[in-house]
């Protein structure tokens, strides 16, 4: 029964893995390529994603689903509920839902401008070729929230959510809580000491996630305001 975290770079998606699975029942894998191996094992000949997905078949569709369970039940044989935070499989969770019905999916978001600038901020060693222009991570941030609002719209309720990370900030146990009765788990107060579980963290954000929460990293808009019109511009633009 995995967990899909899904949503932008820097947008709190380590914490919300690092709440989850600091739960007796569940265990984070990071950001594992484990659907994308599957896709490929039913890929359908020279077509391109997505245009292939439309000739699988319900056999194929069910068959990326097993392979995809046989994955991570061999990351995690004992675990209730798995953590899946590969932020690239948002481009997948139509696939994703029809492949693996009991699934659940996180969206994970955070203060666009504040996203985009922490994004910014780091060296990403690859996998983010749009984070080192302020105009394209405006443009690509609109873009990923289009496909997102699309996918909130056709899946059910009760297999997507979206989360704020402002909100897990403002009030830590009560959006624990949320997360862990939305993935089906008795609640487990050791959600609320995130910090203190050792996993291993291979994300930007692994010294943040051994530390109590604060909201400091919200404040540098600020001071930065005069070099954002090409961010600003980008995430106000219209469409066209």
């Amino acid at each position: 029964r995995p967990i899909f975290i899904v949503g932008m770079p820097r947008s709190g998606s380590t914490l919300v893995e690092q709440i989850l699975s600091s739960h007796a029942g569940v265990s984070g894998l990071g950001e594992i390529g484990a659907f994308g191996k599957a896709m490929r094992g039913d890929g359908a000949g020279a077509l391109a994603f997505p245009e292939w997905v439309q000739s699988l078949s319900p056999a194929q569709v069910g068959r990326v689903g097993a392979a995809y369970a046989r994955n991570i039940r061999e990351l995690a044989p004992a675990a209730v509920r798995a953590v899946d935070k590969m932020l690239d499989n948002f481009r997948y969770l139509g696939l994703i839902a029809a492949a693996l019905p009991k699934a659940r999916i996180i969206h994970i978001r955070r203060d666009p401008v504040e996203t985009c600038l922490s994004c910014f901020s780091k060296w990403f060693a690859a996998g983010y070729d749009f984070s080192y222009d302020l105009g394209e991570l405006g443009r690509y941030y609109r873009a990923h929230e289009r496909l997102m609002g699309h996918w909130r719209a056709i899946l059910p309720a009760e297999m997507l959510i979206a989360v704020d990370y402002e909100a897990i900030v403002a009030d830590l146990e009560g959006q624990s809580r949320h997360l862990a009765a939305f993935c089906g788990l008795e609640w487990d107060r050791r959600c609320l000491e995130f910090h203190k579980n050792q996993r291993q963290v291979r994300t930007a954000s692994k010294t943040q996630v051994r530390q109590p929460l604060f909201d400091g990293s919200s404040r540098r808009r600020a001071a930065l305001a005069p070099h954002l019109a090409p961010l600003l511009k980008a995430l106000g633009a219209d469409d066209e």
